[in-house]
């Protein structure tokens, strides 16, 4: 069932962001967002990925995040009807600097690309009378 995987793991993320938001008191993963969980099929294990903010540093979060995990599993148990609270890996989510690269390498090579011939001529064939 690929379904319920997919709805455990947006229920786990959304109860997480708020365990994170409202009851764990490190400042170093206050302000982490969550971006999506990879559940295994048999719900045993989820992997979470988070971002952080640009001046967080990556290594202080993870140990925060380590830290917080048995934190973290009893409160979901508490929340979630689940006959096993999945194990949480934390990953580091870095989707969203992979696109702002890609999307600086793409605007390099705009700016960089030669002239197309289109610009040289104005579409005007007014010259040929």
């Amino acid at each position: 069932m690929p379904g319920r995987p997919q709805r455990v793991g947006d229920q786990i993320r959304a109860e997480l962001s708020t365990l994170l938001l409202r009851s764990v008191r490190d400042p170093a993963v206050r302000l982490v967002t969550l971006t999506h969980v990879q559940l295994s099929r048999d719900l045993q294990h989820a992997r979470v990925y988070y971002t952080a903010p640009i001046d967080a540093s990556k290594v202080e979060t993870q140990r925060g995040l380590r830290r917080a995990t048995t934190f973290l599993r009893s409160h979901l148990g508490r929340r979630m009807r689940l006959r096993h609270v999945p194990e949480l890996t934390f990953v580091y989510d870095d989707s969203f600097e992979r696109e702002q690269r890609i999307a600086q390498v793409l605007e390099e090579l705009h700016m960089n690309a030669p002239q197309s011939e289109d610009n040289g001529d104005n579409g005007d064939d007014s010259s040929t009378d």
